[in-house]
């Protein structure tokens, strides 16, 4: 059997922790994926997977060579693409992760620009809030506002992760309010709910003063900021909103800044927004390529 096929199926096998699953997801049968993990443990002299009628888990030989098996694999992609590198287009895959809201704000158009430049690749973009690793996801980088003090990730700063306080001229006429630190109570709030945030206070700055407040009770709470952003736009109350994603709807009037003299700590999700590569991917050309997309893109909105 050849033994590179063998090992991809080994490892899908130990990452989905079942044959048929695993089957499914590389187009393989499961009797495929049977023959090639016994072929690699008649070669080996050692079990790989303890198996029952109802569940299957490593050996500890299994988790040693799993290890290996993914460092191999990873070498030879490498050593694949750095020859494709050689020619003049650029081919592939490229596999990405990034916060669903980056998809509205900048990434898509990013993406629709890259794959009309270079035809030959093809995107992987998976929008999700969770910090995925890079290693066991497969992926080639990440787009992240938030920690980025992960083992062997190397983070480059792309814009800085400015908040402001906003609302649509429309709320603004029909509340007939001021916003200031005495009326931000009696306003409707929009508020994002994130496991990172805290719920109960927030962190204003006014030049070098930094002031404590009590988060307002909000009008309307939602896990999805894109949701919330399209009742900001529709005139339904007042929301804590990222400057590069603010950035067009205020160039246009659609959006106007209240309270501008203050800006929100971004509390846990950091002060910059960051692009996150393994270090043995910095010399990958297309990984580069679709960087300096980004932050071209990010430039001409004038949030670079």
């Amino acid at each position: 059997m050849d033994k590179l096929s063998a090992l991809n199926m080994f490892v899908a096998t130990a990452e989905y922790g079942s044959f048929s699953r695993a089957a499914e997801q590389i187009g393989k049968t499961p009797s495929a994926l049977t023959k090639a993990v016994g072929h690699l443990e008649s070669e080996l002299g050692v079990r790989l997977f303890e198996r029952t009628t109802r569940r299957m888990a490593l050996t500890e030989a299994g988790h040693i060579y799993l290890e290996g098996a993914r460092q191999a694999l990873m070498q030879l992609q490498l050593a694949g693409e750095e020859v494709d590198q050689l020619q003049d287009e650029l081919r592939g895959t490229l596999r990405l992760t990034a916060p669903p809201s980056f998809g509205p704000a900048f990434l898509s158009e990013v993406c629709c620009r890259f794959m009309s430049e270079h035809p030959q690749v093809r995107l992987d973009v998976d929008l999700n809030d969770a910090f995925v690793d890079l290693i066991d996801g497969g992926y080639d980088l990440a787009l992240r506002d938030g920690p980025t003090d992960l083992p062997g990730l190397i983070a480059r700063p792309l814009t800085k992760n400015r908040i402001y306080l906003c609302a649509s001229p429309a709320y603004l006429e029909r509340k007939r309010l001021p916003v200031s630190l005495d009326t931000y109570q009696q306003h409707d709030w929009l508020i994002f709910q994130h496991p990172l945030l805290n719920r109960h206070y927030w962190w204003l700055w006014r030049g070098e003063e930094r002031i404590r407040v009590s988060q307002p009770t909000p009008r309307m709470t939602s896990d999805n900021y894109d949701f919330l952003l399209a009742c900001l736009l529709g005139g339904h109350g007042l929301q804590v909103v990222p400057q590069w994603s603010a950035a067009p709807y205020l160039a246009s009037g659609q959006l106007v800044r209240v309270m501008s003299d203050y800006e929100l700590e971004p509390d846990a999700f950091g002060p910059w927004v960051h692009v996150l590569y393994l270090a043995h991917r910095r010399r990958t050309r297309k990984v580069r390529v679709f960087i300096e997309m980004v932050e071209a893109c990010l430039r001409e909105r004038g949030i670079a």
